[in-house]
């Protein structure tokens, strides 16, 4: 997840990357895993800006 050396970089900007599997093309099965990977991302960083 993310644009990595594409996109530009502000110093006070908190940035959060990540490496998930493309789902473009699989079947349902294959890509429940990702989407739960992605929920499981998005839960943690909302919760941790919650706390701050």
């Amino acid at each position: 997840m993310g644009c990595r050396d594409t996109c530009q970089f502000y110093p006070s900007n908190r940035y959060e990357d990540g490496v998930l599997e493309d789902p473009a093309g699989q079947g349902v099965e294959s890509v429940r895993p990702i989407r739960d990977a992605i929920r499981i991302k998005v839960g943690k960083l909302i919760t941790e800006l919650l706390v701050d």
